[in-house]
């Protein structure tokens, strides 16, 4: 069958990876895709939210699958968009549709719907640039830190955690008043602050029967030691020592089918990936966000330990039939370091020449900010999170080392990576 897989960063390289990996698989499509997802299929020019342009794309190259990589085109209604053409609408969209893919692009949905379904989350409540007063009257009932979340889509940035209450109040007006964070920040939830640990939780769902995949944890922060301002994130480790059968047990129980069950109570159609950002408080599991798609750079941990076919699963996904199939995971733990560009999170240089790629062995390259010049051969750098290096190991500190080892390979001007991803899980 010919897929074609939208987005362009390290979790549609993973993805591309795998996808190739299948006999099912006729051709791959990956639009705009980079540098990377070029050894495996078609990079095609086109824009994630131009729905119009993307049809004419899958009539052209008879598509027979959409795979969405990115949350944007969900939260604006590309599966919406393929359901009400009749030309396209046969042609299945693995991504929930908008109202789903609302659980990750309004917070405040999010949070209504745990709510509605007794799915622990933190004490929580909302507010606009009218309740701007209220906002800061119910900061003064929590204690620090305090957490302050952007409504809409922030491409993973749109939080701040406070540590004096003088603090939240500024970040929070200015969220509001100044648009931190553009439209996305129309609306503020403001959070008590969960003390625990973080895990990423992961579920392909057909929007009755779900199978989980492994679990990952993240590294969001900028800084070693989990410092400085938010990223799309700097590396991730799979799986998650501390998160054992019962905890696990308890991570299904009280959160994955509550969440199925809410979505079915709803009438809500979900078909896709859901993603669970976890906290651990004690012994308990609480949401944290979800997450319409996998995450990044979570994928590059996970997909390389789903050791099934994933176009199969997927098939599955389309005809509703995922309780047939099994999800088998390689035992070994994987550890993803992701190169960034200087300056990332903030201001950064893009069209830096990247070399090295070459001299890796042991681990694998998973391409994001990166962009082939056809004209010389050069791969250049095209944005904040350039690389992610992968590497399995019979312990995490086993593929860690793997991992350093190759980041010292590739270099391009500006290069920086923490140094201590998995620092809090030894």
């Amino acid at each position: 069958m010919n897929i074609l897989l939208l987005g362009s960063g390290g979790r549609e390289h993973a993805l591309a990876w795998k996808l190739s990996q299948s006999p099912l698989l006729s051709n791959l499509f990956i639009a705009p895709g980079n540098a990377g997802t070029l050894q495996f299929g078609t990079n095609l020019a086109l824009s994630l939210n131009d729905f119009d342009e993307i049809k004419i794309a899958v009539l052209k190259h008879q598509v027979n699958m959409v795979v969405v990589g990115p949350e944007d085109p969900l939260v604006n209604g590309i599966h919406d968009f393929f359901l009400s053409d009749p030309d396209i609408r046969q042609v299945p969209v693995i991504g929930p549709v908008k109202k789903a893919a609302m659980l990750e692009g309004s917070k405040d949905f999010a949070k209504q719907f745990m709510n509605r379904h007794g799915i622990p989350t933190a004490r929580h409540q909302t507010f606009s640039k009218p309740t701007i007063s209220e906002g800061i009257d119910f900061l003064h009932t929590l204690r620090p830190p305090y957490v302050l979340k952007a409504d809409g889509l922030a491409a993973g940035k749109g939080v701040i955690i406070c540590k004096t209450l003088e603090e939240a109040e500024s970040e929070f007006t200015r969220m509001l008043l100044g648009s931190t964070f553009g439209a996305a920040s129309d609306k503020v939830v403001i959070e008590e602050f969960l003390p625990g640990i973080e895990l990423s939780v992961f579920i392909l769902t057909d929007g009755k029967n779900y199978k989980i995949l492994p679990d990952a944890k993240d590294y969001k922060k900028i800084g070693e030691g989990d410092t400085g301002p938010n990223t799309g994130g700097m590396g991730s480790i799979s799986p998650v020592v501390f998160a054992d059968a019962l905890f696990m047990q308890k991570v299904e129980e009280r959160i994955i089918r509550p969440t199925m069950n809410g979505l079915l109570s709803e009438k809500i159609d979900y078909k896709g990936f859901i993603f669970f950002g976890l906290i651990k408080v004690k012994e308990d599991p609480y949401v944290i966000e979800y997450n319409c798609r996998l995450g990044d750079p979570e994928t590059e941990s996970v997909i390389p330990r789903v050791t099934s076919d994933l176009v199969q699963l997927f098939k599955a996904v389309a005809t509703q039939a995922l309780d047939a199939e099994t999800i088998f995971t390689d035992p070994r733990f994987t550890a993803t370091v992701m190169l960034v560009s200087g300056g990332y999170p903030g201001h950064y240089e893009k069209g830096n020449i990247i070399l090295g790629e070459e001299q890796v062995t042991g681990s694998m390259v998973f391409h994001a900010g990166t962009v082939l010049n056809s004209e010389n051969g050069d791969i250049t750098s095209n944005g904040g999170r350039v690389m992610a290096i992968t590497s399995f190991g019979e312990t995490m500190e086993d593929a860690l080392l793997k991992s350093y080892e190759n980041v010292k390979k590739i270099n391009f001007k500006g290069k920086y990576y923490r140094p201590d991803i998995g620092f809090d899980l030894t």
